[in-house]
């Protein structure tokens, strides 16, 4: 072989040696690398979004406790009869013909009870509106669960509305306890 040959032949070592360690080495290596900081960017983003949710859950936490302090400490007769009172009136000040109000069911909502009740009513649109609009910016937790409107004359504004309304009220306190001690072994009385 010239010498030249061997120039050849060992550039070309070289430069199949360097490409099976870039292929065996370095590439993997590269996209481990490049993996790894793609994990850390979203963990960190991740991080990010925790550390704001605990700071909102800090600055709000007082904010919340004053709206629930004297809303949500209710008794279920309490609760009732806010809702009950309270819808009566805004149906006058609204100008809405409230013709039934009257309690549905009580379901137990992990430490809440919602209590819903049903309502149905006559007249124009602009008392249906001011009705709902009161029932929407209400000071104490209340939800339209279900709305029905239709009219009672063809032509005319005079509407029936119908529907489904819930508030929140806490359970009884010895049965709150209950719940939150509830007897190992079911030996005792369910609620």
């Amino acid at each position: 072989m010239s010498k030249r040959e061997r120039y050849l032949l060992w550039a070309a070592v070289a430069v199949l040696g360097v490409l099976v360690v870039d292929k065996l080495v370095l590439t993997p290596i590269q996209e481990r690398r490049t993996a790894i900081q793609r994990a850390t960017e979203q963990a960190v983003a991740e991080l990010d979004r925790a550390r704001a949710r605990f700071a909102q859950r800090r600055r709000l936490a007082p904010l919340w406790r004053s709206m629930t302090n004297g809303t949500l400490r209710l008794d279920p007769a309490e609760a009732e009869s806010r809702l009950l009172h309270a819808a009566r009136d805004w149906s006058q000040e609204a100008g809405l013909s409230l013709s039934s109000i009257r309690p549905e069911r009580t379901v137990n909502r992990e430490d809440m009870l919602e209590m819903t009740f049903q309502a149905a009513g006559t007249g124009p649109m602009r008392a249906v509106a001011g009705f709902l609009w009161r029932l929407e910016t209400a000071d104490f937790p209340v939800r339209v669960t279900e709305l029905q409107l239709g009219t009672r004359k063809e032509g005319a504004d005079d509407l029936s509305l119908h529907l489904r309304l819930s508030t929140l009220a806490q359970p009884p306190q010895s049965a709150a306890e209950a719940l939150t001690h509830k007897p190992v072994g079911g030996g005792g009385d369910e609620l």
